[in-house]
C-alpha cells in the first residue's frame, strides 16, 4: 500500500479538506483509496466524507474501517466517540500509540493508496507518522501569508530530516471570486511563490463559500474535482517513476 501524508505546519489551513479531496480523487482514478485520520485530537475526516459513526472489530480482532458513500475506507478515532464535540484529552505518547494502532490494526482490505491526514505541526505525533508509517511522500498545505508559508517550510525540513520526500505544495484559500463581478480578490494578500523555495506547486485553491457548504455537509469529495484529479495524477505518476527506479 502506497502512503501519501498530507501535512501542515499549523492548523486552520485546510489540511483535512485537502486530504479528503485528494483521497476522493485517488479513489475516482483507482477505486482503491483509503484515509487514516491521524489528527487524533482534531479529527474531521469522517464528517467531511459522511462516514457513519461507530467502530467494529472483525473475527480476527482487526478494526473494520468506516466507509464513505462512494466506498472510501476511513479509520479515525472520532468514529469511536459519541459525538463530534467530545474531546480526546491525551498526552503525546498516547496519541502516538493511537496513530500506530489505527494504522496497524485496521483491515484496509484491497486499498492500494492510503492518504494520511496528519496532525498539524512538527511534534511527536507528526514524527510518529513519518518514522513509523514511512510515507512514500507528503503533500504540504499552506495559505498565502508569509508566516504560514514559512511554517510549512518547517514541515518540509522535518520531512527531509526524516528522509521522506515532498510531492509538492497546495496553496489553499489563495483568493476569492466576487459573486457579483467575478473579480478575483486576494483575501490574504498576493501569493509570493518565491517564499515556497523548491517545493513544486501542486494546486492553487480559492476560498469558496460553496465549497465550505459542501464540506460541512459531508460532501468534501465532490469539491474541486478537476484540481484534485490533477494533483492525484501528478502523485500517481511520481509513484510510478519511483517504483520503476527501485
Amino acid at each position: 500500500m502506497r502512503i501519501i501524508a498530507v501535512m501542515s505546519g499549523k492548523g486552520g489551513v485546510g489540511k483535512s479538506f485537502v486530504a479528503t479531496g485528494l483521497a476522493a480523487a485517488l479513489h475516482r482514478s483507482t477505486g482503491k483509496a483509503a484515509v487514516l485520520d491521524a489528527d487524533i485530537t482534531g479529527s474531521s475526516v469522517p464528517h467531511l466524507l459522511s462516514v457513519p459513526r461507530g467502530a467494529h472489530v472483525d473475527a480476527e480482532g482487526n478494526l473494520v474501517p468506516g466507509m464513505s458513500p462512494d466506498g472510501i475506507r476511513v479509520a479515525s478515532m472520532s468514529l469511536m466517540l459519541p459525538a463530534d464535540d467530545k474531546a480526546i484529552i491525551w498526552r503525546g505518547p498516547l496519541i502516538s500509540s493511537a496513530i500506530t494502532q489505527l494504522f496497524n490494526d485496521t483491515d484496509w482490505g484491497d486499498s492500494e493508496y492510503l492518504v494520511v491526514d496528519m496532525p498539524p505541526g512538527t511534534s511527536d505525533a507528526a514524527l510518529t507518522v513519518l518514522q513509523t508509517l514511512k510515507p512514500d511522500g507528503i503533500v504540504l498545505v499552506t495559505t498565502p501569508q508569509d508566516m504560514v508559508t514559512n511554517v510549512a517550510r518547517r514541515s518540509q525540513d522535518m520531512a527531509r530530516q526524516s528522509e521522506v520526500g515532498v510531492f509538492g505544495l497546495v496553496m489553499n484559500m489563495a483568493y476569492a471570486v466576487c459573486p457579483h463581478c467575478d473579480e478575483r480578490i486576494e483575501v490574504f494578500g498576493p501569493v509570493d511563490s518565491s517564499k515556497e523555495g523548491d517545493m513544486p506547486r501542486l494546486a492553487t485553491l480559492p476560498l469558496s463559500p460553496a465549497w465550505a457548504e459542501l464540506a460541512d455537509a459531508g460532501r468534501s469529495g465532490e469539491v474541486a474535482n478537476e484540481e484534485f484529479d490533477a494533483v492525484a495524477q501528478t502523485i500517481l505518476a511520481e509513484l510510478k517513476v519511483a517504483e520503476a527506479v527501485s
